[in-house]
C-alpha cells in the first residue's frame, strides 16, 4: 500500500461514521489519476494555497479598510482563523480534518476588495443580473478562473463546502457545516478584538450577559463556542451548538452588526469604496480591451459584464488603489 491508501485505510478505522473519507469522495470534474502520496482532499489544499487568489488575500480587507497598524486581521489571516478552529472541531468530532481544512482555505477566495463593502458595491452594480455573492465567486475561481481557465478541479465536497459557506444552502457535508460555524466563530471574536484595538469598543460596551456566557477574553469566548460545538454535536448528532449558547451567538452577532459592521468611524471610508469600484467598474465595461487578456477571453464565454466583475472583484484592496488613481487622478508633471 502506498501512503495514501494507508492514510484512506486509517480513515476509515478511526474516523466516525458520519465523517466524509477521502477513499468515498465523489470526485472531480475533470478525473484524475491518484497521487500516490496525498488523499483527494489533501491534494485540493495544496492546490488552493499555492493558487494565485490565495496568495492576494493577504491584501484584502476583512473588516477595518487601510488600518494603520500591523495588528489588524485581513481576509488571510481570518482564514487561517479559521482553518484552525475548523480542524479543532472536526478532530474532536472525529470528521475528516483535511476536508474541513481544504474547505476553509477556500471559502473567502471570492471576496472583493475592500471587503463587505466592495460587495455591496459590486451587488449594486450587478443588481439587474443576480447581484454579486462572494461564496458563489469562490465557487467560481476555483471551478473556472484559477489555472488559466481550467479552474483547481476539487472534489466536489470541497467545492460544495465552499458555495455552501454562507447564504441558504446547507453544505451536504459534516466537514462543510464545521466549516460554517467555524467561519461565524472566527469573525465575530477577532472582529472584537480589532474593534477593541481601534477604540470603536471599549470592555465596558460588550453586555455582561455576553461575557457571563462566552468569557472575557478573545481565547475564552473561542474556547467556549468550540467545546460548546463539540459537546453538542456529539449528543445531537447533528453539527451545532447548542440552543442556549446558539441564541447568545446570534445575540452577540446583532451586537457586531449594530456597534462595529455598522459603525460609522470603522465605516467612515466606505462611500468612497463605491465610488471606486463603480468608477474602475465603468472603465473597463466602456473599454474592455485595456484588461488582462485572461480576462478578456472571457467576455465571448459569459459576457463583458460577467468578465469585468471577474477582474474587479479579484484585485486587491492597494491594487484597486493603483487603478483608481491611474485610471482619474492627474498625474504630477514638471515644465523644465
Amino acid at each position: 500500500m502506498n501512503p495514501r491508501q494507508l492514510q484512506e485505510a486509517l480513515e476509515k478505522e478511526t474516523l466516525s461514521p458520519q465523517a466524509s473519507c477521502s477513499a468515498c469522495s465523489k470526485g472531480r470534474e475533470r478525473e484524475e489519476a491518484q497521487c500516490d502520496i496525498r488523499t483527494c482532499y489533501q491534494r485540493d489544499i495544496d492546490r488552493i494555497i499555492h493558487s494565485k487568489t490565495f496568495r492576494r488575500l493577504k491584501h484584502k480587507t476583512q473588516v477595518f479598510l487601510s488600518p494603520e497598524g500591523d495588528h489588524y486581521r485581513t481576509r488571510l489571516t481570518h482564514t487561517l482563523e479559521v482553518v484552525r478552529i475548523s480542524r479543532t472541531i472536526a478532530r474532536g468530532l472525529r470528521l475528516n480534518e483535511d476536508l474541513a481544512e481544504a474547505i476553509a482555505f477556500g471559502h473567502d477566495l471570492g471576496h472583493t476588495p475592500f471587503g463587505h463593502a466592495g460587495e455591496r458595491a459590486l451587488s449594486e452594480i450587478l443588481e439587474n443580473e443576480g447581484g454579486f455573492e462572494h461564496n458563489e465567486q469562490s465557487l467560481r475561481i476555483v471551478e473556472v478562473l484559477e489555472q488559466g481557465g481550467k479552474g483547481l478541479n476539487l472534489t466536489f465536497e470541497v467545492r460544495n463546502g465552499i458555495a455552501c459557506h454562507t447564504g441558504k444552502n446547507q453544505p451536504e457535508t459534516p466537514e462543510g457545516k464545521v466549516v460554517r460555524t467555524a467561519d461565524r466563530i472566527a469573525y465575530i471574536n477577532h472582529d472584537i478584538d480589532d474593534a477593541l484595538r481601534a477604540g470603536v469598543l471599549i470592555n465596558c460596551d460588550i453586555p455582561k450577559k455576553f461575557v457571563e456566557a462566552l468569557g472575557t477574553k478573545h481565547g475564552e469566548r473561542i474556547n467556549t463556542l468550540v467545546l460548546d460545538m463539540i459537546e453538542e454535536s456529539k449528543k445531537t448528532g447533528e453539527i451545532s451548538l447548542s440552543p442556549g449558547i446558539s441564541s447568545i451567538f446570534d445575540e452577540f452577532r446583532s451586537f457586531m452588526y449594530e456597534r462595529v459592521y455598522h459603525n460609522m468611524r470603522a465605516k467612515s471610508e466606505e462611500s468612497k469604496v463605491f465610488g471606486i469600484i463603480n468608477g474602475i467598474f465603468e472603465h473597463y465595461e466602456n473599454k474592455p480591451e485595456e484588461m488582462p487578456e485572461e480576462y478578456r477571453g472571457i467576455i465571448e464565454k459569459d459576457g463583458l459584464r460577467r468578465a469585468v466583475s471577474d477582474f474587479v472583484s479579484g484585485m486587491t484592496d492597494k491594487y484597486a488603489v493603483h487603478v483608481y488613481e491611474k485610471l482619474f487622478i492627474p498625474v504630477a508633471w514638471q515644465v523644465r
